[in-house]
């Protein structure tokens, strides 16, 4: 595996390979295809760029280490290259001549990722660095970097005997980065060497990267005396630190300022008044922290991480609806409770049962008839839930665990006040930002431990009750109450209309925020059971349906139009289109979005129209095709699906065919 990470012809010494961090990434591309690691130079140079984009890789000791996961390669990879002249990637000292390009496949296994890491980790030694420098030929860089992929497990400060000195700092730290294969690393290994050259400090640190995590142990917390956290990606049981002083700031810096942080965290130490752990867990995906991002990003993840966790609660609870229906037949739904609580399986009902005290017909009755109502009751359960669960977890993407009480508690009175959905997205914001408020208050140490399991939560369920009744309850309802009749006075061609909005949107990002939204609308107003709200289901999932499907179609069709990688996929894709599982497209628009993602966009858009027009409903919030007898009529949804997706299909392969896609000519050459 070692011969597979490098060799001399990934290196590259003393070139001119331009003085801007892209011209770089495009010259070592370069290089590592004409080694035949990639066969999609282009790929893996826009990957490069984009993780570049998102923050600079350059560090101090004039070093630089552009880094992603991509398609592009399948087998880990380093490149490397000794510039002169130096270029500019950011760093805090200067334009940087000691460049790695570090590119993991996609799905790497962690014994690959490890590798990366540990390549990583050598760069932060500045003995490394100067052997780099001081290299004359290839064969030696490469001989270098093989010597460090089995280091030495990583020496540790001894602790100072029990009595012999009293005035060591014991920290703690956590580093993460966004992919995990180098920042977190580096910076763990930066605060370690900083720390060792110190007779005051002593530091354990947890790198959550994407190599096999060790916990500290909870030991070594307890006897913290402070923590530090470098990452930029939500810290994993935050919670096991809380009530610790604590400095915080993006992974770079711990990499570039190792000893500002060690200060930092020894004067935190020392302050009683200092901030500490929350006992808040993180929960967003970002690729920053979360200090770095404004409020308007930070409530639009929120929002999303409650669309996550309510996803659960839909699915569970449309699938036991449909299932109780297919059970106990659509009738059922008008006397569901009385024949659910009122008999059992020794008093099961006939065709006539007494509901509010009127003898009504049902077209099944017995085993059947009562075991439908049974599963219809329990799927009436979960989705009672869903509007709670959008509230109370948007509220703990925002705050952490205090936010959870007020955030269910909103979205119980939404309920309540008949604001539905649009009440619960607003109460787990205003829950979210009310406890996030509080919980920064400085209170004193004895009250502490109290915040976020009594107060926090206590005073913002309180705030929370009060807005919604004496406020916003009763216009958010009325804003509910106008949707709800909009929607079912829909008809010909709004509804085609709102089919195509529907439609583009699913496709627009295949399981992103766009699509999130689109399928949250259609599932919030499942629940209700109105003929509308069974057509907008039935069209966002058919809708969803497409890219996958269309993809695969299109490999079968033409697939010289497609990379190696994109045909294998393809013969996959169709399973994933056909359980609705949009994301099954994702890999061919991440290679080649202009082509992939308008195409899907105009199937979606033709199967939402078809599906709005021909009235299908569904009673099922997922399972694609495995819940066609959900679905009403059938026909109607299937054809939707198939013209869709040969719609998608047709225009894919036109616009790889009239435009054709370098990087799939080189990789099928």
């Amino acid at each position: 595996m070692t011969a597979q990470v490098i060799s001399t012809e990934l290196v590259s010494l003393d070139q001119d390979f331009g003085t801007t961090a892209g011209d770089v990434i495009k010259n070592i591309v370069a290089t590592v295809a004409t080694a035949g690691r990639t066969t999609a130079p282009e790929v893996l140079q826009a990957d490069a760029e984009a993780r570049e984009s998102k923050s600079p890789t350059g560090f101090r000791g004039r070093i630089a280490i552009p880094h992603c996961r991509t398609s592009a390669v399948s087998e880990p990879t380093l490149a490397f290259a000794r510039l002169q002249p130096a270029a500019d990637f950011g760093g805090p000292d200067g334009d940087a001549d000691l460049i790695f390009l570090i590119a993991a496949p996609e799905g790497s296994g962690k014994a690959h990722l490890k590798i990366l890491s540990t390549l990583a980790r050598a760069l932060v030694k500045d003995e490394f660095a100067a052997t780099l420098r001081s290299a004359q030929t290839e064969a030696e860089i490469v001989d270098l970097v093989n010597e460090v992929l089995h280091p030495q497990q990583q020496e540790t400060k001894a602790a100072p005997a029990a009595g012999v000195d009293k005035q060591v700092t014991r920290l703690v730290a956590i580093t993460a980065c966004p992919t995990g294969i180098a920042h977190t690393y580096m910076a763990a290994d930066s605060l370690t060497q900083a720390a060792g050259k110190r007779e005051d400090v002593e530091i354990n640190v947890e790198t959550q990267g994407s190599s096999a995590v060790t916990p500290l142990p909870a030991d070594v917390i307890e006897s913290a005396d402070a923590v530090i956290f470098a990452t930029d990606v939500g810290v994993k049981d935050r919670e096991r630190f809380a009530g610790k002083p604590v400095i915080e700031s993006g992974v770079k810096r711990a990499i570039n300022e190792p000893e500002k942080m060690l200060d930092e965290a020894v004067a935190a130490a020392q302050n009683p008044n200092a901030h500490r752990v929350s006992g808040t867990t993180a929960t967003t995906d970002s690729s920053e922290s979360a200090s770095k991002l404004g409020w308007g990003k930070r409530i639009q993840q929120a929002v999303m991480t409650g669309v996550s966790y309510m996803v659960p609660f839909v699915a569970a609870g449309g699938l036991l609806l449909a299932l109780g229906f297919l059970i106990g037949d659509y009738d059922m739904a008008s006397g569901w409770k009385e024949i659910a609580t009122g008999y059992s399986f020794n008093n099961l009902p006939g065709h006539t049962v007494a509901i509010d005290g009127v003898d009504t017909e049902f077209r099944r009755a017995g085993l059947a008839l009562y075991l439908g109502a049974v599963l219809f009751a329990t799927g009436q359960a979960a989705m009672g839930f869903i509007v709670a669960a959008l509230s109370g977890y948007t509220a703990y993407a925002l705050a952490g665990r205090p936010g959870i009480a007020p955030g269910f508690v909103g979205g119980a009175i939404s309920v309540t006040l008949g604001a539905g959905f649009i009440g619960g997205l607003i109460t787990g914001i205003m829950a979210g930002l009310i406890a996030y408020w509080i919980e920064n208050w400085k209170v004193p140490r004895i009250i502490q431990s109290l915040m976020p399991v009594v107060i926090i939560p206590l005073l913002t369920s309180l705030a929370v009750g009060l807005v919604m009744f004496l406020f916003l309850g009763r216009p958010l309802a009325a804003i509910m109450e106008g949707l709800q009749t909009w929607l079912g006075g829909m008809a010909g061609s709004s509804a085609v209309v709102l089919g195509i909005v529907l439609g583009l949107m699913m496709c627009f990002d295949l399981g992103g925020p766009v699509n999130k939204a689109a399928y949250l609308f259609a599932t919030a107003g499942l629940s209700t059971g109105d003929q509308a709200s069974l057509e907008i289901m039935a069209a966002v999932m058919a809708a969803g349906m497409v890219p996958p499907i269309a993809l695969s179609l299109a490999t079968f069709v033409r697939k010289q139009l497609f990379t190696p990688a994109e045909q294998e996929n393809g013969k996959s894709a169709w399973l994933l289109g056909l359980s609705f599982i949009s994301e099954g497209a994702i890999p061919f628009a991440a290679a080649d979005p202009l082509r992939v993602i308008p195409s899907m966009m105009l199937g979606g858009a033709v199967t939402g129209a078809i599906s709005m027009g021909l009235s299908a409903g569904s009673h099922a919030p997922h399972g694609g095709l495995f819940v066609l007898f959900a679905i009403n009529p059938a026909w109607a949804w299937l054809l939707a699906i198939v013209v869709g997706s040969l719609v998608s299909a047709v225009a894919v392969v036109a616009m790889k065919q009239f435009w054709p896609n370098k990087a799939v000519a080189a990789a099928n050459a």
